[in-house]
């Protein structure tokens, strides 16, 4: 599997993008970065999107990303959401107030998203890539993913405090190539980070205590552009590598 970073902050300034990666040109794992950095062409490639939760900064280009693909693909582009994350696209976003409803446009039988809903905690099919999704700790229902295929995995913790769920889960995922694994907040703001559901290097590394990683690379992602270089400064040492906008991978 090829992986691509396209937005891997918890925030957007000039030089920071929100969550989004790209697995093998047509697969997006959340939509915070797909309209500013891929070209019509390669949106037009993106054939299923997996949504981890409702939240802005994983679901904000999704609207944009319909109004440019129309007329351009001969299938629908696929959003994966959990049951409240499809509810809430479906009720405050795709609702012909803020956003035209594009999963009923131009037709009911032939529109340019489709939203299909999973079940947080099951195994899915999306295109030739097998799915877990593990849901974590977060305000709204959150859930992290596990995509499977060729006999190599990639994991992806999601927006998330502390969990055991991730943990017991991904310890029993052979062939774990990489985890890509949110740390949002510095040590000082540890009590805004639990109320929000997001780690800090503290909590992060306490974390990483309950997982067997055998070989499996831990990339970070969801760093506040407020707080990158100190974030930076308390995560060294850490044995795990710091996401930047632009990385590519080969799993």
């Amino acid at each position: 599997m090829k992986l691509q970073v396209l937005g891997c902050h918890g925030g957007e300034l000039p030089s920071c993008r929100t969550t989004c990666f790209l697995v093998d040109d047509v697969l997006a794992l959340d939509a915070g970065a797909l309209t500013s950095t891929l070209t019509l062409d390669q949106l037009c490639k993106v054939d299923d999107i997996l949504v981890g939760h409702s939240h802005f900064d994983h679901v904000k280009d999704l609207p944009l990303l319909a109004d440019l693909v129309i007329g351009r693909r001969d299938s629908p582009v696929t959003i994966h959401a959990s049951r409240e994350c499809a509810k809430a696209l479906r009720d405050y976003m795709f609702n012909n107030s803020l956003w035209p409803d594009f999963t009923r446009i131009p037709t009911r039988k032939e529109p340019v998203l489709r939203i299909k809903t999973f079940r947080a905690g099951s195994t899915f099919e999306v295109g030739r890539y097998t799915v877990q999704s593990i849901p974590v700790s977060h305000p709204v229902e959150s859930c992290g993913f596990v995509v499977s295929h060729g006999g190599s995995s990639l994991a992806m913790s999601g927006d998330t405090g502390p969990t055991d769920k991730l943990w017991r889960a991904l310890n029993q995922v052979k062939n774990l190539k990489a985890l890509l694994v949110e740390t949002s907040f510095p040590n000082a703001l540890q009590e805004l980070a639990d109320l929000s559901g997001h780690l800090t290097p503290k909590t992060l590394q306490s974390e990483l205590t309950k997982f067997h990683r055998n070989g499996a690379e831990v990339l970070l992602y969801h760093l506040k552009p407020a707080f990158v270089s100190q974030l930076k400064r308390e995560l060294a040492g850490l044995p795990v590598e710091i996401l930047e906008l632009g990385d590519t991978f080969e799993f």
